[in-house]
């Protein structure tokens, strides 16, 4: 619909449910209510090539417990063991914001373990067979992190998450019981009588851009649509540097990075987290989030600033800005918010990873669909020749030969000198740099030693799928044979926000003394995946995209229930 900025749309109640954002978690509530009969609204500010919002970027990734993939691989897990590492991880300390956090959160890591495989099977959802072990935290049984692997990835990456879900969606768009309003823009609840009715907002000037690109914000015209209930699903705030800088949790991480890089495109904005509250919902966990140490600058971009992530393995030796070795457990891939901490603590906003071209052809991968041609295309050809075939994937190679976060060289003295020609901070010290260096690889000489992250990188490898495909066979870091050396600058990659919205067990918000709002629900990242921060103040990772669909899931099915 395209409109003068003269025209008004206005709908008289009806037996629609609104749901606002058409991403994951918007989805699954639509296919929810379209599966019991229910007619559904979907209203999205971007146009249609964006429908599945982020998780169409994403990796895919999905934490289960106790599969058949586990078990195959000789893993042995469990609901309990799940449940340990979710609680040492969540760190859940406040009893009003985490009243429904904490339900929410068992609730969720229950689906893992029982029906969240079967669910996503039976609409044609397939993983590989190799499954990673994330976010393995620090030195305690009880703390923070992943006792064992659970990142099961999707086969086709995000786009297939997307995809079991939008085609339902799609099908019965054809039947009639949903309606799409893409470049709707919301910009108030409409609430009568101390219950949401309806939405009013903005009208879009119609766009054919392609997906993730930065669309325009000419309003055309307004709208006002009614119906019986409203499901927020417009996702977070991690495009909105302004919003994560208001919130930021300075005491507890450091001084928020001056320079940050973007995980997620454009309209990942928030707004609908202070619309929300306007209209009598209750924000909880501001200050807890998510974003990335491991952030690169795409040389190839989609959004502004557009960051990816490395997803590494064990082995590449981190420094800080000074130059100096993080401690444990501030690894690869071990503890993000320690880490992060850790960067934060000198100062500066960056780091650097220094490693071999051994390390980066076993270990390093990209975040995002687009980063991942061959799972994502679900070309069991081409996956075999980029993931066992010598040689880092193409996009690897293409980030080590294009992005400007990457040095190459053969000698140290080489690569600390093109090191210090990308710094935004201090010189390093090439001395200083080689010392620590050699001290690490003296190590190697014996089966076993006391560095922390090599006895980290034997306990990885008693994983079958971290020594087939993903943790590299240790060696010296200064082993011409395993060079050229590579270094990469580290900037902070935003990305996920872990509060929002407080909602009951069926997706309902709640007002701030504790009681539902009626006519309004929420789902997915926008309600911190559930109850207002099921993640608490860590994650587990692969539980982003299964937040969407357990809250979208939850949110569909109370309202098909409890609507006529």
């Amino acid at each position: 619909m395209t409109m003068s900025n003269s025209e008004f749309a206005r709908e008289a109640h009806d037996d629609a449910v609104i749901v606002v954002g058409a991403g994951l978690a918007g989805l699954v509530a639509a296919h929810e209510l379209a599966l019991a009969g229910k007619k559904v609204h979907l209203i999205d500010q971007e146009n249609r090539n964006n429908l599945g919002g982020q998780a169409f970027w994403s990796l895919g990734g999905l934490f289960m417990v106790d599969t058949p993939e586990q078990r195959r691989l000789g893993i042995k897990d469990s609901y309990e063991l799940a449940w340990q590492d979710w609680q040492g991880s969540a760190g859940f300390d406040r009893d009003d914001e985490d009243h429904w956090a904490r339900r929410w959160a068992q609730a969720y890591v229950r689906f893992a373990a029982t029906e969240k495989r079967d669910y996503l099977r039976q609409l044609g959802l397939r993983v590989t067979p190799l499954v990673g072990w994330a976010e393995r935290g620090g030195a305690a049984a009880d703390g923070h992190g992943n006792s064992v692997p659970r990142f099961h990835l999707t086969w086709g990456t995000g786009p297939e998450v997307v995809r079991v879900f939008a085609e339902p969606v799609l099908a019965a768009e054809k039947r009639g019981l949903v309606r799409f309003s893409f470049r709707h823009r919301v910009d108030e609840l409409i609430v009568e009588n101390d219950a949401v009715v309806g939405v009013r907002g903005s009208v879009l000037e119609d766009t054919d851009l392609e997906r993730g690109k930065a669309s325009s914000r000419t309003v055309v015209g307004e709208f006002e649509f009614r119906a019986r209930a409203v499901v927020v699903t417009s996702g977070g705030i991690g495009h909105n540097h302004e919003l994560i800088r208001q919130n930021w949790p300075v005491d507890r991480l450091g001084p928020c990075p001056r320079t940050m890089i973007s995980g997620v495109p454009a309209h990942v904005d928030g707004r609908m987290l202070a619309i929300s509250e306007a209209a009598g919902g209750a924000i909880v966990n501001r200050d807890r989030m998510w974003h990335y140490t491991e952030g690169i600058h795409n040389w190839d971009p989609i959004w502004p600033d557009h960051a990816i992530r490395i997803i590494p393995g064990p082995s590449s030796l981190w420094f800080d800005a000074n130059g100096k070795r993080l401690p444990a457990p501030c690894f690869p891939g071990f503890d993000t918010n320690a880490t992060m901490k850790a960067i934060l603590a000198t100062g500066y906003d960056y780091s650097w990873f220094v490693l071999t071209q051994s390390i980066i052809e076993k270990e390093f991968a990209l975040s995002g669909s687009e980063q991942n041609p061959d799972i994502t295309g679900k070309d069991i050809k081409l996956t075999l020749a980029s993931r066992v075939a010598k040689g880092a994937p193409g996009p690897v190679e293409a980030f080590k030969k294009h992005g400007v976060d990457f040095v190459v060289a053969d000698t140290l003295a080489e690569l600390v000198e093109g090191m210090n020609k990308i710094t935004r901070g201090p010189q390093l010290d090439l001395a200083d740099l080689e010392r620590q260096i050699v001290a690490r690889d003296r190590e190697l000489d014996n089966k076993f030693g006391k560095d922390a992250q090599l006895m980290a990188i034997t306990n990885a490898r008693q994983s079958f799928a971290d020594k087939a495909g993903r943790v590299a066979k240790p060696h010296r870091i200064l082993d011409p044979k395993a060079g050229p050396l590579i270094a990469v600058r580290l900037n902070i990659l935003t990305r996920k926000t872990l509060g929002g919205l407080q909602t009951t067990l069926d997706s309902q918000v709640v007002r701030p003394d504790g009681t539902p709002l009626p006519g309004l629900y929420a789902a997915g990242e926008v309600a911190g995946f559930g109850g207002g921060g099921l993640h608490g103040y860590n994650a587990l990772e692969g539980t982003f995209l299964g937040g969407c669909i357990f809250s979208g899931r939850a949110a569909g099915r109370a309202l098909a229930k409890s609507l006529p």
